[in-house]
C-alpha cells in the first residue's frame, strides 16, 4: 500500500536514520539504520545494526527500534508508529512490522539481494497475512545507497 505523507519531514526522518546508520560503521557492523515516530512525530527509538557488536543474527537496525518503541510505548502495538529505515527490511524484520501492527514503513534503499517489501517479496503488504504495513520507497535513496556501497568497497 502506498502512502502520502510530508515529503519533507520524511526526508527530515531519513537523515536521522543515516546518522544512526553511521554510528554501526564504528563497531564494524553495516551501516543500517533505524528511527521510530509516534503518531505526534515524535522520534521514541533510534538504532543502527548491532549483529557484529553483539554476535546476534537478530540484531538488525529495525529489530532493536521496535523494541526500544514497545518500551517507550508501554505495547507490542505500534498502530500509530511510522519506521524510517535506511535500507529496505528483510524478511525477518518486514515480519516483525507486521506483528507489531506498525502503520507505516519509510526506507530508503532498495535491498535487490534480500528486500522483502517490494524487491523480493512484498511482506508488508500481502494480503494474506492480518496486518498490512503503508510503505513510501526510495526516500533519500541514493544516500542510504552510498553509505552502503562505500562500506562495502572499503572491505574488498
Amino acid at each position: 500500500m502506498a502512502s502520502t505523507a510530508d515529503p519533507a519531514r520524511d526526508a527530515e526522518l531519513m537523515g536521522l536514520a543515516l546518522t544512526e546508520a553511521g554510528l554501526a560503521e564504528l563497531h564494524g557492523d553495516v551501516p543500517v539504520g533505524a528511527v521510530v515516530v509516534d503518531a505526534d512525530g515524535r522520534v521514541i527509538a533510534s538504532r543502527h545494526n548491532e549483529r557484529e557488536l553483539t554476535g546476534d543474527p537478530t540484531a538488525h537496525a529495525e529489530i532493536l527500534a521496535l523494541r526500544d518503541a514497545a518500551v517507550a510505548t508501554g505495547s507490542w502495538y505500534l498502530t500509530d508508529c511510522t519506521l524510517f529505515v535506511t535500507l529496505e527490511p528483510c524478511v525477518m524484520c518486514g515480519g516483525a512490522l507486521v506483528n507489531a501492527r506498525m502503520k507505516r514503513l519509510v526506507y530508503g534503499a532498495a535491498d535487490l539481494s534480500a528486500g522483502a517489501c517490494l524487491s523480493l517479496y512484498n511482506v508488508c503488504d500481502d494480503p494474506r497475512l492480518n496486518h498490512r504495513v503503508d510503505l513510501t520507497a526510495g526516500v533519500l535513496a541514493d544516500e542510504c545507497g552510498r553509505l552502503l556501497t562505500d562500506f562495502f568497497a572499503a572491505r574488498r
